[in-house]
């Protein structure tokens, strides 16, 4: 069994009613052996550098820039990487669970920066209909303030342990402390309250899924890993040993 997380791909929902039952059954059946593989994924699969932990140095830094995506690294950082996620994909969170703790100290040592693409076509399946959106709002928020430490813990926390299962989700209260949990100032926290950031993040969003389905020739699907223009394979096990400087 492969160790690296599948991808989430968003599809409209069939309206057709002809289906045969035994198909019915067989698409079933595929959907628990969909599910099966990812939660073995998560379970089973090593994680890389455990114990290392979010970023640690003071120097990376979070920058918010102006399409609603998250620069996270050192100002010099020679390579920048950039992952599309959606808050609630199970799949990110198994990418975050694997590989987050290695991402971060590429990003300690200065020979990598990513830049987090944000879209948020799974908030219909979240219980208010808009947790991507809220998420993201809070992930800006705390991007803002620039502290490179205070986003990485808190993007870690909400794409691994505090990741809630598809049809349930995080209250606004909930993120809030997550964020003063992790360190966020008080205008974080003002901006997470208020909700300032929502009303642009459905636009942003958008244009960000406009991106990666033409990056990825129609089939969007989250997460999704970039260098440059080169989609980068997941599914091997020493990808991000591999991206050099």
């Amino acid at each position: 069994m492969s160790n690296s997380p599948s991808e989430y791909t968003p599809r409209p929902m069939s309206n057709r009613t002809t289906y045969a039952l035994g198909a019915l059954a067989l698409v079933l059946i595929a959907l628990i052996v969909v599910f099966a593989y990812r939660w073995g994924s998560r379970e089973e699969a090593q994680v890389r550098n455990d114990g290392y932990g979010s970023v640690h140095d003071a120097a990376v830094t979070a920058a918010l820039q102006s399409d609603g995506g998250v620069r996270l690294g050192h100002p010099e950082a020679p390579k920048t990487i950039e992952i599309y996620e959606d808050p609630m994909c199970p799949s990110c969170g198994t990418l975050e669970t694997l590989y987050g703790q290695e991402l971060a100290q590429k990003l300690d040592e200065g020979e990598l920066a990513i830049r987090y693409r944000f879209v948020n076509f799974l908030d219909p399946k979240s219980s208010s209909g808009d947790y991507s959106t809220r998420a993201i709002a809070a992930l800006q928020c705390v991007a803002d303030t620039g502290s490179g430490v205070t986003y990485s813990k808190f993007h870690e926390t909400l794409f691994t342990t505090r990741q809630p299962d598809e049809g349930s989700e995080l209250s606004d209260d909930e993120l809030l402390t997550i964020a003063t949990e992790s360190g966020a100032t008080e205008p974080a926290r003002e901006c997470i309250t208020s909700g300032a950031r929502r009303g642009q993040v459905a636009d942003q969003a958008a244009a960000t899924l406009d991106d990666l389905t033409a990056a990825l020739d129609g089939a969007a699907a989250t997460p999704s890993v970039f260098d440059v223009a080169t989609k980068i394979d997941v599914n091997e096990p020493d990808w991000v040993q591999q991206l050099g400087p």
